[in-house]
């Protein structure tokens, strides 16, 4: 599984229409509503690293009314559950 954090910046009207039209993006795991710079950050789950690139390119960056867009993408990706397992035995 390939993961990628987007985060958005919308017109100032148009932020709750974009999460709820990136939220139903294929691919698209979560959208968060934030404070500070970003507006929106989008997390993206999908099997491969084309499929990145495709709901970046093809389908957050088609939603209207976004000013800019940022994409990080997590080389690994921990969870509190990887680290029990982890340490699990070690008591």
């Amino acid at each position: 599984m390939f993961v990628a954090l987007v985060m958005i910046r919308c017109h100032p009207d148009t932020v709750s229409a974009a999460a709820t039209a990136i939220v139903g993006l294929k691919g698209v795991a979560e959208v968060y509503s934030v404070t500070g710079e970003w507006d929106l950050v989008a997390m993206v789950r999908v099997p491969d690293w084309e499929g990145i690139a495709s709901v970046v390119t093809d389908g957050i960056a088609s939603v209207d009314g976004l000013e800019r867009t940022e994409t990080l993408v997590a080389f690994r990706v921990l969870s509190k559950e990887d680290m029990d397992a982890a340490w699990a035995g070690f008591e």
